[in-house]
């Protein structure tokens, strides 16, 4: 089937404002190609499931494809409609199932040597739909904040190193109280501006504080539904003839409660973290890998305008079967190995918090937990100099969004 031929019943398995949305939009959908409709119905599908960002951004995508002109259509569109696709992928469900069917053209556009005619035709729609749907400014600057090093007494050897040459280095910080200041900061900016998912205290332990107006994630309190998905692999590995493709699209398919998670008042981020456990590679067994992945995906998805990670130890390596094999007994933390697995998570944080908008207004804090030692960014701090200033944390929070 082709996408002129769309239908408002083959959307029923479509949540509701899922459903509802592609059914109001049919007539601008039937004027897709097959090589690119699956990719928007693959996020549209999950809409009922999305944060508000990622809603408007489907919503301004729907409204300028309904301005276009028939020659604009065309134009946008006919680098996309020039690719050969193989008949057996329009015999596919790219209706109810589209991530299944990018597999497969992927695959083909590969072997078939058209790969970078879809990538120079997708760069140049992003460039267009950017254009046409600019990004309304965000009300307060973003402030990103890591906490890392936790349980670790000493150290020795120079942290932040990535990101001095961005920043300014702080050698004598009053950690009194630290981390009571920087969330009292975060919830601080939480009142003042109000925004659904737009202020985040993520924790690679069990959080010390949950706040209203707070998003809050700990790895501690996901420990009921990382053993459960931990026994499902486990089960589903030991199948005769399971591999790696197989098992990611049974991930794929679970829901909430199919891991224990009770039906709560906020689907999505109970969705949010269905997808950090099963999308994310060690996240379920690695605190700091989990931290470092929620902070990336919180990042890519909500874009808040405040997020604080703090980094906990993780389990010493083992070998993989014995990690993934859900054993009892409390794991041997590695808390120096921790420190260093953070101090370049904090780094990624800060990369991925400079890809949203208005990166160049945006700040950042680093803090080695219980210690003297933090590194500020932001754009009135002077970079890659150090400072002799003994503040305390929450007047570092200040400086830095001066």
């Amino acid at each position: 089937m082709l996408p002129r031929d769309l239908q408002p019943e083959q959307f029923a398995a479509y949540p509701l404002q899922a459903r509802k949305l592609a059914v109001a939009n049919l007539a601008v959908l039937q004027k897709l190609p097959l090589s690119f409709l699956p990719s928007f119905l693959r996020e549209l599908i999950d809409y009922d499931y999305k944060f508000p960002v990622e809603r408007a951004a489907i919503d301004g995508e729907l409204n300028t494809l309904n301005a276009l002109s028939p020659a604009q259509i065309d134009a946008w569109f006919g680098p996309f409609a020039q690719l050969s696709l193989s008949p057996k992928l329009d015999r596919l469900d790219w209706i109810n199932q589209p991530a299944q069917f990018l597999e497969q053209e992927s695959a083909h556009l590969w072997t078939t040597g058209q790969q970078d005619a879809f990538r120079t035709a997708a760069t140049a729609y992003g460039d267009r739909l950017r254009t046409a749907a600019p990004v309304p400014p965000i009300p307060v600057r973003r402030l990103g904040i890591a906490v890392i090093g936790q349980g670790v007494m000493s150290y020795d050897a120079p942290l932040f190193r990535n990101l001095r040459a961005h920043g300014t280095m702080f050698g004598h910080v009053n950690p009194e109280n630290g981390l009571q200041l920087l969330l009292a900061a975060v919830e601080a900016r939480a009142q003042a501006h109000p925004v659904p998912y737009g202020h985040w205290y993520v924790d690679g332990g069990q959080s010390i504080a949950q706040s209203p107006q707070l998003t809050c994630l700990s790895y501690t309190a996901l420990e009921p539904v990382r053993s459960a998905l931990l026994d499902y692999i486990q089960k589903q590995i030991q199948r005769p003839g399971m591999g790696p493709e197989e098992l990611r699209s049974n991930l794929a398919r679970l829901s909430p409660p199919d891991l224990g998670m009770a039906k709560g008042d906020d689907e999505v981020l109970d969705r949010f973290r269905l997808k950090l456990l099963t999308e994310g590679s060690g996240t379920q067994i690695f605190s700091t890998t989990f931290a470092q992945w929620t902070a990336r995906e919180a990042l890519r998805r909500a874009q808040p305008l405040t997020l604080l990670v703090r980094f906990a130890p993780r389990q010493r390596q083992r070998p993989m079967n014995e990690l993934l094999s859900n054993g009892q007994g409390a794991p041997e933390l590695d808390a120096v190995g921790s420190l260093v697995d953070a101090d370049m998570g904090a780094y990624y944080q800060w990369i991925n918090q400079q890809r949203l908008p208005e990166a160049e207004r945006s700040a950042f804090l680093v803090w080695f937990e219980g210690h003297d030692q933090a590194l500020a960014i932001g754009p009135t701090l002077p970079r890659g100099t150090e400072s002799s200033s003994g503040l305390d944390l929450g007047k570092l929070v200040e400086l830095v969004l001066s």
